[in-house]
C-alpha cells in the first residue's frame, strides 16, 4: 500500500497538530526503509512517529530492528534533542518536509512516498547530507552534496480544484476514469470510488459525457477530497489481493472490509503488518536457503542408498550365477558360455593394465581370471557385503542430515515468530518522576535527582498545589497536585514519601520530619550575591512540619486504564490502589537484588502481569540505598 496525496495532506495536518512543542528523544531503525522517532514533551505523553518510504504515521507499536538502516547514525547525530518545528506537504505531491530546529541549527527530513520511496536528510539550505538511495534520471538527480530538487509537479492543485478545471474533460478522447486519474493524480481506488458514488460509468469517453454528469463528477471529487483532508472519516481496512486502508467508504462494503477507529490506526495496522511480513521474509531467507541445500543433500543420499542397493543386488545375483555355471560344467570365467551368462547379468570380463576385472553397473571388481568360479563367486559375495555395509554408513549420515534439516526448519519457524512487535504505551507525563496517588486519589510527584527536582518545581508547581521537602539535606521536593483543600491523610502520605525518598533511607535515620509550604513561598532564584545549587530553591515564610516516626515504603502494581504501572509510596495508599504489593524498610540488600526478589514474589501472585515489567522498572521505583522486604501480598485493587 502507498499513500495518496490527499491522504498525506490529512496526515501532515493531523501529525503537525499532535507534535507541537515535541522534541526527538530517540530514533530507532526498523528496517532499511523505515525509521521510528520517539517524540517527547515535558508535560504530555510520548508520541511515536514512523517515517517510511511508504508514508508517515503515528504508531502504537515498536518493532524490533529487522535490518540496519544506513541513515540511523546520521539522524541520531543531527536530530536528537531537536524540536519538530513544522511538517508540510509539497503542493499535492506525495512529498513531506519535516523541519527540526535546535541549538541554532535546522535540519529537514524529506519523505518521498511514491514509486520506491526515499528518505533524505538536508540542512537548512536544502543541501542533501544523507539519503536512502541516490537518483540519476533524465529530469532529476539526487545525491549527497547536491541541493534537493522536487520532481516535476502537476500544475493542477487538487486541494483547490474548481468546476472550470474539468472543462477539458468535455473534449477529451480518453475514457473519463483515466482522465480523472491522470489529471488529478488520484490512485485507481479513488477514481473508481468517484464514479461509483456519482453513478456514472468510468469507461465513458470524456467527450461523450453530458454537462450535468461532468458537474456531478466534479462535486463528488470535491466532496471526497474535502472529507479526507478535513478528517470527516469513516475508515475501513480492505483485505483482498493486497491489504489497504481507506479513510472513507467508497461504495458498498463486502466481507473483506472491516471498520477501524481512525485512519491513523488503520494505517498503523496495515503498514505494521507489511513491515513485519517483509521482515519475516528477510530473516528466514538464509535459513530457507540452508534448508533447501540440506534437502538436496538428503535427496542425494537417498539416491546413493538406492544405487548401492541396486549394485549389491546385481553383484549377489552374479555370484549366484557362477555357482550355476559350475553345475552346467563351466569351469572358467574366460569360457565363452561364461561370457554369455555374464552378459545376461549386465556384466562383462575386462582387463586394465593387465589386471582382470568384472565390470557390473559401472562397478569394477578385481578378480583372478584363472581362479575357480567358486573363488570368484566368494569375492563377489564379499563385495556385496561391503556394499551392504556402505548402505548402513550412508543411512547413518542420512539420519544425521534429517536431524539437521529438522533443526533448521524449527529455526526458520522460530525466526518467523522472533520479530518482536511490542505495544507502545503512551506514558503519563508524571511517570518520569517519583509518583503515587494518595488514599484520596490525589496525585503526588517528586524529584529523583537534582535535575528532576528542579523540573518538578519549575515546570509542575501550580498555584493550587502544596510543596513538600524533608528536614534533612539530600531531600527531594514533592508536590501534591490540585491541593486546595487536601485531607490530613493525603498531606501525611506525601510528607512520609518525602522523608523516605531522602538521604534518611540510605542512612536509616528514623524520626525525621518533612514540611510543606504554599507555592508562593518558593523562590526559584537566589537573592542578589547568593548562590543556589542545582535542584535547590529558597523557602520563605512559615513551614508546616509533619513528623515521620518510621521509614516504610511499599512497591505495588497499579491498574490504570488497560495497563499496569509499577510505583512506590506510603504502604497504606499503595496497598489500597494496587493488585499486589511489597512493603520494604531500610537496610538489607542492594537495589538490584531487592528488585529481583520483589519481581519473583509478584510473579507468584500475578505471573502474566509481572512478566511484562522489567527489572529496571523495579529498580527505578526503589529508594536509593539498601532495602529489605517485610511483607508481600495482594492489594485491594
Amino acid at each position: 500500500m502507498t499513500l495518496a496525496g490527499i491522504e498525506l495532506n490529512y496526515l501532515v495536518n493531523k501529525i503537525s497538530d499532535e507534535v507541537q512543542c515535541y522534541y526527538v528523544s530517540n530514533i530507532w531503525a526498523v528496517n532499511k526503509d523505515s525509521i521510528l522517532f520517539k517524540l517527547h514533551h515535558p508535560e504530555k505523553s510520548d508520541i511515536f512517529m514512523m517515517i517510511s518510504t511508504s508514508g508517515v504515521w503515528l504508531t502504537s507499536v515498536k518493532i524490533d530492528q529487522i535490518e540496519p538502516n544506513k541513515l540511523l547514525k546520521r539522524l541520531r547525530s543531527d536530530l536528537l534533542r531537536f524540536k519538530i518545528k513544522k511538517i508540510e506537504q509539497i503542493g499535492s505531491e506525495r512529498i513531506a518536509y519535516f523541519t527540526f530546529s535546535g541549538f541554532d541549527k535546522e535540519f529537514v527530513i524529506i519523505g518521498e512516498f511514491f514509486a520506491d520511496g526515499n528518505i533524505l536528510l538536508c540542512n537548512e539550505e536544502m543541501k542533501i547530507l544523507a539519503l536512502q538511495h541516490s537518483i540519476d534520471v533524465r529530469h532529476r538527480r539526487l545525491g549527497v552534496g547536491m541541493k534537493y530538487a522536487t520532481p516535476p509537479q502537476s500544475e493542477l492543485d487538487i486541494f483547490h480544484i474548481t468546476e472550470l478545471d474539468f472543462k477539458d474533460l468535455k473534449t477529451s478522447d480518453l475514457i473519463a476514469g483515466k482522465w480523472v486519474g491522470r489529471t488529478l493524480g488520484l490512485p485507481k481506488k479513488y477514481v473508481e470510488g468517484i464514479f461509483n458514488l456519482a453513478k456514472i460509468d468510468s469507461k465513458t469517453i470524456g467527450k461523450n459525457l453530458r454537462e450535468d454528469e461532468i458537474t456531478k463528477i466534479f462535486h463528488t471529487t470535491k466532496t471526497i477530497v474535502t472529507d479526507i483532508t478535513t478528517g470527516n472519516h469513516d475508515p475501513v481496512i480492505i483485505r483482498s489481493d493486497k491489504t489497504e486502508v481507506i479513510p472513507i467508504k467508497l461504495g458498498e462494503l463486502d466481507e473483506n472490509c472491516s471498520s477501524v477507529n481512525s485512519f491513523m490506526e488503520g494505517l498503523d495496522t496495515v503498514f505494521t503488518e507489511t513491515i513485519v511480513e517483509k521482515g519475516r521474509t528477510i530473516q528466514t531467507s538464509e535459513s530457507d536457503k540452508k534448508i533447501k541445500d540440506i534437502e538436496t543433500q538428503l535427496s542425494e543420499q537417498e539416491k546413493a542408498i538406492e544405487l548401492v542397493k541396486e549394485k549389491s543386488k546385481y553383484v549377489t545375483n552374479l555370484a549366484n550365477s557362477l555357482y550355476e555355471m559350475v553345475s552346467k560344467g563351466i569351469i572358467s570365467i574366460e569360457d565363452v558360455n561364461a561370457q554369455n551368462i555374464l552378459a545376461e547379468h549386465k556384466a562383462k570380463l575386462s582387463k586394465e593394465k593387465g589386471i582382470s576385472l568384472i565390470v557390473i553397473k559401472d562397478e569394477k571388481i578385481k578378480i583372478n581370471s584363472q581362479a575357480s568360479l567358486q573363488s570368484i563367486a566368494s569375492i563377489l559375495f564379499n563385495e556385496a557385503k561391503r556394499q551392504s555395509g556402505a548402505i548402513k554408513s550412508i543411512e547413518q549420515v542420512k539420519e544425521k542430515t534429517k536431524k539437521k534439516l529438522e533443526k533448521f526448519k524449527n529455526k526458520s519457524d522460530t525466526e518467523k515468530k522472533e520479530i518482536l512487535v511490542s505495544e507502545v504505551r503512551k506514558k503519563n507525563w508524571y511517570e518520569r518522576y517519583r509518583w503515587f496517588f494518595t488514599s484520596d486519589g490525589m496525585l503526588a510527584i517528586g524529584g529523583r535527582d537534582a535535575p528532576s527536582n528542579s523540573a518538578v518545581v519549575r515546570k509542575h508547581l501550580g498555584k493550587t498545589d502544596k510543596i513538600f521537602h524533608g528536614d534533612i539535606f539530600g531531600s527531594p521536593f514533592f508536590i501534591l497536585k490540585n491541593a486546595e483543600n487536601p485531607s490530613t491523610n493525603s498531606m501525611n502520605e506525601v510528607a512520609h514519601a518525602t522523608v523516605c525518598f531522602s538521604r534518611a533511607w540510605r542512612e536509616g535515620l528514623h524520626g525525621l520530619s518533612a514540611y510543606w509550604v504554599n507555592p508562593d513561598q518558593v523562590k526559584k532564584s537566589a537573592p542578589s550575591g547568593q548562590f543556589l545549587p542545582k535542584g535547590s530553591f529558597l523557602i520563605e515564610g512559615k513551614r508546616n512540619f509533619v513528623n515521620i516516626p518510621s521509614l516504610r515504603l511499599s512497591v505495588g502494581i497499579i491498574p490504570q486504564d488497560d495497563h499496569y504501572l509499577l510505583t512506590s509510596g506510603p504502604p497504606a495508599t499503595i496497598k489500597k490502589n494496587s493488585i499486589c504489593y511489597a512493603i520494604i524498610e531500610p537496610h538489607g540488600s542492594e537495589m538490584v537484588e531487592v528488585a529481583k526478589k520483589i519481581k519473583l514474589e509478584f510473579s507468584k501472585l500475578e505471573e502474566e502481569i509481572t512478566k511484562n515489567i522489567s527489572i529496571d522498572d523495579f529498580v527505578r521505583v526503589l529508594p536509593a540505598g539498601q532495602s529489605q522486604i517485610k511483607e508481600v501480598g495482594f492489594g485491594d485493587a
